[in-house]
């Protein structure tokens, strides 16, 4: 077949890797000058199946009542004229039961923990190289109350079986011994041994230059504008550089697939939230953490990456606004000053945000729509890097009609958000 994949992030790039190793012809079209240049480009780094929980959950409508009136919080919220923004906050606000918070978390951990397998089968087939480290995940509690609240996560995780080690102030210190330079209050953490880091940018980017060798044609700077459907069936796309036709067409353009597929009558749960990033130079390695050290009071991500350190949070409902926000490079910076003085150069650091294509639920969209030859890989919020492989594989099989390593069911356009 020959397939257009819509997008060139990491979603995009894995999607057409997978599709060429089974033989397809593969165009990728994207509007940016490269591959992995939006969402992709500066994220928080790490590949955490064991936090692939969903946002919306028991008891966080009061906590984000806390959040939003807290110095440095981890939620903003800048009301627009957009009833999609508002339909998705209620939509999000309906999955805060334990019963729904459990379904969305059975279907997101199975496809993370798949992508983690394909991710290190893939990087072993190709030696892919992208600062990646294999030396697990810190969450760090600073009150008594966040480590008491981990036994849920805990009892989740045991359930799952899913190692953990649950540490108290000396065993963080012993896993991240630059936090031992920290005058914040540590009472503990969850390490995730088996969670990973690396750059997502320069895999996507890297990957792309291997997807080229098999094959795959990159078309890059390049809007898709429009769907042409023909009654139940896509069968071309209109893009800035003219027509393209092609048998099946692959929608991962991110938070942008939504106002995309509206064109042809389908409407998916998928909304933009804004996340920051920050990307220091490290200063003083012994006071660098080793690898993602995860702030539960301002839920930001703390990542070394080679001799650079990612700092990534905020969730910021502004609709499709990028503007770079003072206070929220203030919020990291602070973030990153108390658990790792001295670490990095925060003055010179490099700030940048993204939207995450968040779903209410959790959950991403993946597989076959209701118009024939067309396909959604999409709504990974912030487990796109986490999720990337095992998604793209995912869909390959589904295109390809053969029987999916995991169960997809629940991870289609029409469940119940």
């Amino acid at each position: 077949m020959r397939i257009l994949v819509l997008g060139g992030g990491v979603i995009g790039v894995t999607t057409a890797y997978y599709l060429a190793r089974d033989g397809h012809e593969v165009e990728v079209l994207d509007r940016r000058s490269g591959p992995g240049m939006e969402t992709s480009f500066a994220n928080a780094g790490q590949i955490s199946p064991g936090y692939a929980s969903p946002w919306a959950g028991p008891g966080v409508p009061v906590k984000a009542l806390r959040w939003l009136t807290m110095r440095h919080g981890p939620l903003v919220v800048r009301p627009v004229m957009d009833p999609r923004m508002w339909w998705w906050l209620f939509s999000m606000l309906r999955n805060c039961t334990s019963r729904r918070y459990a379904l969305n978390k059975s279907l997101m951990l199975p496809i993370a923990e798949y992508s983690r397998d394909c991710l290190r089968e893939l990087r072993a087939e190709t030696g892919v190289t992208y600062d990646e480290q294999s030396q697990g995940t810190l969450q760090l509690f600073r009150t008594q109350q966040q480590f008491e609240d981990m036994a849920k996560d805990v009892e989740v995780l045991t359930g799952l079986g899913i190692p953990f080690e649950a540490l108290d102030k000396r065993g963080c210190l012993k896993a991240e011994p630059g936090l031992s330079r920290s005058e914040a209050d540590i009472v503990g953490g969850l390490r995730l041994p088996d969670d990973e880091t690396g750059d997502c940018q320069i895999f996507t980017s890297k990957l792309a230059s291997m997807a080229k060798q098999m094959g795959v044609q990159f078309t890059f700077e390049t809007d898709v504008q429009k769907i042409i459907g023909d009654g139940p069936r896509v069968n071309s796309v209109i893009t800035s550089r003219g027509r393209k036709n092609a048998d099946g067409y692959v929608v991962a353009l991110g938070s942008h697939s939504a106002t995309l597929v509206r064109q042809v009558g389908l409407s998916i749960p998928v909304y933009p939230v804004k996340g920051y990033s920050l990307t220091a130079q490290v200063t003083n390695a012994a006071a660098a953490p080793v690898s993602t050290v995860m702030d539960e009071t301002y839920k930001t991500a703390i990542t070394r990456l080679g001799d650079r350190i990612r700092i990534g949070g905020t969730a910021e409902l502004a609709g499709y606004d990028l503007r770079l926000r003072p206070a929220r490079r203030q919020a990291l910076e602070h973030s990153a000053r108390t658990l790792f003085p001295g670490a990095c150069d925060l003055d010179r650091a490099s700030f940048w945000c993204g939207l995450r294509p968040m779903t209410p639920d959790g959950p991403p969209i993946i597989g076959s729509t209701s118009i024939e030859g067309l396909y959604l890989n999409t709504g990974h919020g912030t487990l796109g890097w986490t999720m990337a492989c095992g998604s793209g594989r995912l869909l390959a099989d589904i295109i390809g009609k053969r029987p999916t390593d995991i169960d997809v069911r629940g991870l289609g356009v029409g469940r119940n958000t």
